[in-house]
């Protein structure tokens, strides 16, 4: 009876959505889509083109939609909600729209009429390059969580021409090559020319009396910017609701180069035009010029500017409200300090544009503007070169001079002769300006994204400004698309739990926990582990086919993706599975368990330490591999160019999640998430996230070592560590480190780096320190992994607890305490 009533949910559902209801009207759509867009015969058409012509009758399934969403949020006047995140790693979008649409059985089998697989037509798409790590990852949940659960919301970022980078390894080396992922176009977006508006630059600002007494700002010979939206749709997941992710293009028109042909000469006029690409064309220039940090303050404020602007404007002409009740219908969500000047762009356009008092925009401002804090590192927080800020940004810099000034008044007088409590909560100090401090001001909330992170902002982090606002801090723990990474990147397991405890966890992800009655039963756990083996095998076929390398399938597949940083820790890793490697040299009769090892992510460029841990991982991989009675039992793999679609594929058959980060560091991770969502057991450290899954799982269903945040804390105020004496003590440590100077892995000067931060730097993130503990860790996984059904039990638990860390809890916990929103059927 209960799989009836889903049935026949499913099938209202289906006569509500717009979609394909059979293969029939697929292949009619298709057939007119193709004459359309490439009036060729079908049998002529390339995969790429196929990709195309789907991705684009998915934008007509859902274009009326689009429109009526945003007449809906207009005519009931809802407050509607913009996260502005400096990247979006949204990763491929035709396999998860199709699913939104409840589309996907009927496209395969259309396709399949046709003469085409899905499956081989969905790699035609790459990744979008408009992200890089878990923030952006996290944007991207937080948009689908928005749209599945019908919530105004929307996204603003730049459409940047190149990604990050891609990543090929040659000769051991990470090689950045550039990422132009846009080579063949981007069907989901629409560009919307009669929305840009305009951006100011350098020039000179200044005050002076106005007729009625007041100040007014005087800016002239600023130089603009043309701002053009691109618009791609946000699919609600099988409802009616499509948001907007707006992506800004930094373009000039031919009146701007005219102008600037007015001014000077054709090379003047050129380097206007390159100027004005430069800002859109890279996801994160390189910082470590004086030059790249210019380039990536404007991209900030290009973003920002446009975003505002669109928002106000778009208010004006569909609210037809006062200004003074902006914020009652417009938010405005900051996913990091990088969107922070929001804040002054506020301020500018409400006092210089719109006639309000400093009090009164300032007061619209804070109700407007939330803030999530994304590291605890005080060395993370953004900060930017006055002299650098003042000349490209002079309007704003005084908008934050007078800020500053009203705000370090107002804290001498509460604190009068504590110079130490003005420097550690000013915006503008030591020639700097401190985004971490204008964002907590400037806002009405700031939330950690993990209990231990949040708790960190307000004991250390942030702690001044914390005992100012003490009830604008607060905490919202990650979350992760169970969409994406369930649904659509493990559709075996999806498919088992759907027979095993129906289908409504699709849209209650929390009913997940349901499984847990299931945890013990035999036949389910027969199912589990042929699941997980079948994805094992899928992972074997690729890395066959990309790499022409064989694995395991009944090895333990242990797998750490994500950025390389030294405070992850992806050094600890290797130096474990260097430490093993040695014991099996030196002792012939030694046998362990056969493991894989899997490591993938990207280095920044400038980031010597980093790109050199990679070059070991490498190293030692292929010493490793080429060994033919060690490989039998030990074979580590560094995926190149980490992406989305990688990950859809590696974490599905991890057995083991490396989340091993210096505990205190991490500010929570989301890759925990999607390896525990997909039946791994945590390794881990008792830091970000780890510490709220193992409350959920049980110390009997992960694997915690380590030392605490608390401990790391003391020693980095009170020393007492000395890495030299846990190297001369510990024979293994001793052994390891030595192999990376003397020769046996390589030429014996390419690791001295790394031997250097590890010794005579001290050993910053405790690596040494925590390296028998980790390996006690890792004996204890083998141990528990030699008893399958505990295993599997385990694995089960972790599905089973996944739920509460689905992106559409945190969503809802940010619109019911933060943002004040409601959801709306369309």
């Amino acid at each position: 009876m209960h799989r009836q009533m889903q049935g026949h949910l499913k099938r209202g559902l289906e006569r509500e959505m717009k979609t394909w209801h059979t293969k029939e009207e697929f292949k009619s759509a298709f057939t007119k889509k193709a004459g359309i867009l490439y009036d060729k015969e079908l049998h002529d058409l390339t995969r790429s083109e196929v990709y195309q012509i789907i991705a684009y009758m998915v934008r007509d399934l859902v274009s009326d939609n689009w429109i009526r969403t945003n007449k809906a949020y207009v005519e009931k006047k809802t407050k509607q909600i913009y996260y502005f995140s400096i990247e979006f790693l949204l990763g491929r979008l035709l396999e998860s729209n199709l699913i939104g649409v409840d589309g996907e059985a009927v496209c395969r089998e259309g396709l399949r009429d046709l003469g085409w697989e899905l499956a081989d037509i969905l790699p035609e798409e790459r990744d979008p390059g408009l992200g890089n790590g878990g923030l952006g990852r996290l944007a991207a949940c937080f948009i689908d969580s928005l749209a599945a659960l019908q919530m105004p919301g929307h996204g603003c970022s730049l459409r940047y021409q190149y990604g990050l980078f891609k990543q090929k390894m040659v000769d051991d080396y990470q090689v950045e090559l550039p990422d132009n992922w846009l080579v063949n176009g981007f069907p989901w977006e629409v560009k919307r020319a009669d929305k840009a508006v305009h951006v100011a630059f350098c020039g000179n600002a200044y005050m002076r009396p106005a007729d009625n007494g007041e100040l007014e700002c005087v800016y002239e010979g600023a130089s603009y910017v043309r701002a053009v939206p691109y618009d791609v749709p946000i699919i609600g997941y099988r409802n009616n609701t499509v948001n907007t992710l707006r992506l800004w293009r930094a373009e000039y028109s031919r009146d701007d180069v005219y102008r600037e042909l007015s001014l000077g000469d054709r090379h003047q006029a050129f380097l206007y035009k390159d100027s004005v690409q430069r800002i859109s064309r890279f996801l994160y220039p390189d910082d470590s010029t004086e030059d790249g940090r210019r380039l990536r303050l404007m991209q900030e404020y290009f973003m920002v500017s446009a975003g505002v602007q669109s928002i106000i404007r778009h208010y004006k002409k569909k609210y037809k409200a006062p200004l003074t009740a902006f914020a009652d219908y417009m938010g405005i969500h900051i996913n990091d300090t990088h969107p922070a000047l929001v804040i002054p762009e506020l301020m500018r356009i409400f006092m210089d544009e719109e006639g309000l008092s400093w009090n009164q925009a300032w007061q619209i401002t804070v109700r407007t503007v939330a803030y999530t804090n994304h590291t605890v590192l005080p060395e993370a927080l953004e900060r930017w070169s006055i002299p650098m800020f003042k000349s490209l940004l002079p309007r704003i810099y005084l908008i934050l001079e007078e800020l500053n000034e009203r705000w370090l008044k107002k804290v001498r007088t509460l604190y009068p002769g504590d110079e130490g409590k003005a420097r550690d909560v000013a915006v503008l100090w030591g020639g700097q300006v401190h985004m971490a401090h204008l964002a907590v001001l400037g806002s009405h909330s700031t939330n950690g994204v993990a209990e231990i992170h949040s708790q960190i902002l307000k004991d250390s982090t942030l702690h001044q400004l914390y005992t100012c606002f003490p009830s604008r801090f607060g905490n919202k723990t990650n979350g992760i698309s169970h969409r994406r990474w369930l649904i659509q990147a493990n559709p075996q397991l999806a498919a088992l739990l759907d027979d095993t405890i129906g289908t409504d966890w699709h849209g209650s992800p929390e009913r997940l926990e349901e499984l847990m009655a299931y945890c013990n039963d035999a036949s389910f756990l027969e199912r589990l582990d042929g699941v997980k083996r079948e994805r094992k095998r899928i992972l074997g076929s690729y890395l066959l086919k990309q790499y022409g390398v064989s694995v395991d399938v009944d090895s333990i597949f242990d797998v750490q993706i994500k950025r390389i940083h030294l405070y992850k820790r992806q050094l600890l890793n290797i130096l474990h599975i260097l430490h093993l490697y040695r014991r099996l040299k030196d002792d012939p009769s030694l046998v362990i368990a056969p493991r894989t090892y899997f490591f993938g992510g990207k280095a920044a460029a400038s980031y010597d330490e980093a790109k050199q841990t990679i070059r070991l991982i490498s190293i030692v991989s292929r010493m490793i591999n080429d060994d033919r009675r060690i490989s039998k039992m030990l074979r580590v793999m560094f995926l190149e160019n980490y992406n989305v679609s990688l990950g859809q594929i590696l974490f599905p058959a991890a057995d083991v999640s490396e989340q091993i980060s210096t505990a205190g560091k991490e500010a929570s991770g989301t890759g925990n998430m999607k390896f525990m969502m997909n039946g791994a057991l945590t390794l881990g450290t008792m830091d970000g996230a780890n510490i709220e899954i193992r409350r959920r799982v049980g110390d009997e269903n992960c694997v915690i070592f380590g030392l605490r945040a608390d401990a790391v804390m003391n020693y980095y105020i009170h020393g007492g560590y000395s890495s030299w004496e846990v190297y001369s003590s510990d024979e293994n440590i001793r052994k390891v480190m030595d192999s990376l100077i003397n020769g046996s892995i390589g030429d014996h000067e390419i690791f001295g780096m790394l031997y250097e931060s590890l010794l005579d730097r001290n050993d910053e993130y405790f690596v040494l320190k925590d390296f028998e503990a980790y390996c006690g860790g890792q004996r204890e996984i083998v141990r528990r992994y030699k008893n399958r059904r505990s295993w599997l039990h385990s694995s089960a638990v972790n599905i089973a607890q996944s739920g509460y860390f689905s992106s559409d809890r945190t969503i809802r916990q940010y619109a019911a305490d933060i943002w004040h929103i409601q959801g709306v059927k369309v």
